[in-house]
């Protein structure tokens, strides 16, 4: 009983520190990191808070004078109540794709049985206006992928159109396929996907969302779900879109975090082809035809269900501290510093400076947003 009763706690300071106003998920990580603990920034002195980079004297005030522990004890009851499993960015659920985007959410939630970290993982985007052509991309596209014997899962929105056509096509086809909704787990929107929803929840799969229970189903939300679902895969695809819309606002967040980003043509002149066509001729994106196509990108080998052999490279003459920190690195494939100085128990400083180190010796390559990785 006293785990049970741990585990809540933990939980819910967790919830508690995404609810503080001007709390964004950095300076929430940023915070965590320095205190240790999501409860520990809840009891730690004004003074301590303010010194934290990014904090200052507003934001200490709002975390210690906030009464967003009462909402998010209502959370808990509501993910007890529901069976939702709740994913911290440093669990090892959490998907670690979408843990080195600067802007992760620290908490997702979940229902279902989704394996947020599998081998191979691809988001399918496109018009909720979805026309024969862009329903037929999508099915043969999938189908094909499915007898291919990969390891692989789908990722869309639940919405009309191109994404729902996905998550059907997933389903025929007995690949896992997860959903991300812009609202509370308490809901499917639109009402209409509902049973696709539990389908998908009772196959290898299940809807995610970084929202409480019972929030709003606002234009707004629905933009802001679209970073999860760039972030979360090796590849982001666009069958339709026109030239303005959520597809696009995907492909650009997918750009943003380093995701190879295909297209697919359309017909000159269609109305639903001219998102496409503007990433395939602007060279955000690669035109897509085919799963072969996908496969010599991606340089994916068919028939394989684990992921391309990776060869660790030999480091010589490495020290204690900086073998820890490339360890790290081979597990996790991308890395944010703040998340490196949390598994290494080093502090910030030592941490930047075996990077640099490490960086001078071609061993690690720096990436946007603080983000590192072995070359």
């Amino acid at each position: 009983m006293a785990n049970i009763e741990n585990t809540t706690e933990d939980l819910l300071y967790k919830i508690a520190i995404s609810l503080v106003p001007g709390i964004g998920s950095i300076n929430a990580k940023s915070l965590i990191a320095y205190c240790g603990s999501a409860a520990q920034v809840f009891s730690e002195r004004e003074k301590v808070l303010r010194a934290i980079p990014g904090i200052g004297t507003v934001l200490a005030k709002n975390i210690l004078q906030s009464k967003v522990v009462a909402r998010a004890d209502k959370e808990v009851e509501f993910i007890m109540k529901n069976k939702v499993d709740a994913h911290f960015y440093l669990d090892d659920s959490y998907p670690q794709r979408l843990r080195n985007c600067v802007d992760a959410p620290i908490l997702l939630f979940s229902k279902g049985k989704p394996n947020l970290n599998f081998q191979k993982v691809i988001s399918i985007v496109g018009t909720r206006n979805a026309t024969e052509y862009g329903r037929e991309q999508t099915d043969e596209f999938i189908l094909s992928l499915a007898g291919r014997g990969y390891e692989i899962q789908i990722i869309s929105g639940l919405a009309y159109g191109i994404d729902i056509q996905a998550h059907r096509a997933a389903l025929r086809n007995n690949l896992s396929t997860v959903c991300v909704l812009a609202h509370g787990l308490e809901t499917v929107y639109p009402s209409l996907h509902r049973t696709i929803a539990q389908e998908m929840c009772e196959k290898n799969g299940g809807i995610v969302s970084d929202f409480l229970s019972n929030s709003l189903i606002d234009r707004k939300n629905f933009l802001r779900r679209n970073r999860i679902i760039a972030g979360m895969a090796d590849a982001v695809i666009v069958v339709e879109s026109a030239n303005k819309g959520g597809a696009l606002l995907t492909a650009e967040l997918a750009i943003s975090y380093n995701r190879d980003l295909f297209a697919f043509p359309g017909r000159v002149g269609e109305t639903y082809s001219e998102g496409c066509h503007f990433l395939i001729k602007s060279n955000r994106a690669g035109l897509i035809e085919n799963v072969g196509d996908l496969e010599y990108c991606m340089n994916w080998q068919p028939g394989s269900g684990s992921p391309d052999g990776y060869q660790p490279r030999l480091f010589n003459d490495l020290t204690p501290d900086e073998q820890l920190v490339t360890d790290i690195l081979r597990t996790d494939g991308e890395s944010m510093i703040d998340l490196i100085c949390i598994r290494t128990g080093l502090p910030v400083s030592r941490v930047s400076s075996i990077l640099l180190t490490l960086e001078f010796s071609g061993i690690v390559k720096c990436l946007p947003g603080k983000v590192f990785k072995l070359t």
